[in-house]
């Protein structure tokens, strides 16, 4: 397992990049992200709705320590197998301005002589207030180490 974290040049505050490859199939990793009881069991949420673009899905954190948060995305993109992608708002705290400028976070598949390159990416923490940005950059930047982890744990046991 490799994981690795990648910020542009001129930024070392917008984009969190982090990289993984699991020995598993690349079909069995996408039903892993795309399937939103999948999902929610690794990912440590119960989401019930179908993950298709434009819709909002909304459901109880089950992540331990964080159980009074709601998760709550905007599902963006879905390319079978290959792409996966929704907005959110860092940190999921729920008094957050609504209006506030929401991150991008993209999972890709490629494959790999192992199985299935997976790498996650979430940008956009430069138009995040400044009095949240640095705690939801941090936040974010371990939870996605985590949530590697538990992905990889996940598809190990299934």
């Amino acid at each position: 397992m490799s994981t690795a974290s990648k910020a542009p040049s001129g930024s070392s505050t917008d984009r969190i990049e982090k990289t993984i490859v699991l020995r598993a199939p690349r079909s069995k990793v996408w039903r892993a992200l795309t399937d939103p009881t999948q999902f929610s069991d690794w990912f440590g949420a119960t989401l019930k709705d179908p993950f298709t673009p434009g819709a909002r899905v909304r459901g109880p954190v089950t992540y331990p320590g964080y159980e009074h948060l709601t998760m709550d995305i905007t599902i963006e993109r879905v390319e079978p197998e290959r792409l996966f992608s929704w907005r959110w708002h860092p940190g999921g705290d729920p008094d957050i301005d609504p209006s506030e400028p929401m991150t991008l976070v993209v999972f890709q598949l490629e494959d790999a002589p192992e199985g299935t390159r997976l790498t996650v990416t979430e940008t956009g923490f430069d138009r995040v207030p400044v009095a949240r940005r640095g705690k939801a950059y941090r936040e974010n930047d371990e939870g996605w180490t985590g949530q590697l982890e538990n992905i990889r744990k996940y598809l190990g046991a299934a």
